[in-house]
């Protein structure tokens, strides 16, 4: 498990829909005067260098991002989750020098958001954090960043962690599970946590990223989650890319919420056809999105 480190993946197509998600149910979330937790269990470093050794070994980046950057045409959703990111490569470097940009120009882009940092952007004063990272150096990198009377970070393992988390005071809030999945292990964790959890706290939004990889449990995952949802589920996968030749590969990911905003579905609906045109990688790239209602 601390042999993986994010920023080899940072902004590529799974991060794109997580985070495009991640935005609108946090959106949702602040519409209502009532402050919320932001849980975090797999928090990793909160924000990562695209130019740095990690991000261009990979260059993923420039399949999930990368094809959205300087887009004029970016439908309402992604348009709002690509002005954040693009706000994120705003900040003052080491130096404190913040780009200086002429009115209507996009930055370059040079930093990817961790879902710590695309939280943080659209939170409230009275909102609260808590990230759980168990790599000592993410723990370290994210306690530097993450200060103030309202944000935890806890260097601990997040699907322990989480029962101590929920029900929040106030009982509002978002709870992101979204681990490597590099452990087989991490399948049976995350339903184990997710059934805790909502035997704790039912009225949660729990929502639960996964990769779309050639292993039987990534494709009961979402099945199993199903049984899991009280108060209704929303399931969104996107598929972007091909296996390998030895039928390997993250070909594409998926995102399950339970107890979704209402509107989602259909605003997602709205998007997911210029995603696919937008990140596909072979012809035959797909999305699919189905829910169940509360």
């Amino acid at each position: 498990m601390l042999a993986y480190r994010h920023g080899f993946h940072a902004g590529n197509h799974a991060d794109v829909l997580k985070h495009l998600v991640l935005t609108r149910v946090l959106r949702y979330l602040g519409e209502k005067d009532k402050p919320f937790r932001y849980i975090d269990t797999h928090a990793g470093a909160g924000g990562y260098l695209l130019k740095g050794a990690q991000a261009q070994k990979t260059t993923e980046y420039r399949e999930g991002i990368g094809r959205l950057w300087s887009r004029a045409d970016l439908p309402p959703l992604t348009a709002d989750y690509v002005r954040l990111v693009q706000e994120f490569n705003l900040q003052p470097d080491e130096n404190g020098q913040a780009p200086v940009l002429e009115k209507g120009m996009t930055p370059p882009l040079a930093l990817y958001p961790g879902s710590p940092s695309i939280a943080r952007q659209l939170m409230r004063p009275g909102d609260s954090m808590r990230l759980f990272e168990l790599h000592p150096a993410d723990a370290r990198t994210l306690a530097t960043h993450f200060g103030g009377k309202n944000v935890q970070v806890i260097n601990e393992d997040g699907f322990a962690g989480l029962k101590g988390q929920v029900p929040p005071t106030p009982r509002r809030a978002l709870v992101l599970i979204d681990p490597s999945y590099e452990l087989v292990q991490d399948y049976g964790k995350v339903v184990a946590s997710v059934r805790d959890a909502v035997q704790r706290f039912a009225e949660g939004v729990y929502m639960v990223w996964y990769p779309q990889v050639s292993r039987v449990e990534a494709v009961q995952l979402p099945k199993r989650l199903t049984a899991l949802a009280p108060k209704g589920w929303l399931h969104v996968r996107l598929t972007v890319a091909q296996p390998d030749a030895k039928g390997f590969g993250l070909v594409g990911s998926g995102v399950f919420i339970l107890n979704p905003p209402w509107t989602l579905h259909q605003e997602l609906a709205a998007e997911l056809p210029f995603l696919v045109d937008t990140l596909a990688q072979f012809d035959d790239a797909s999305y699919l999105l189905e829910e169940q209602p509360a």
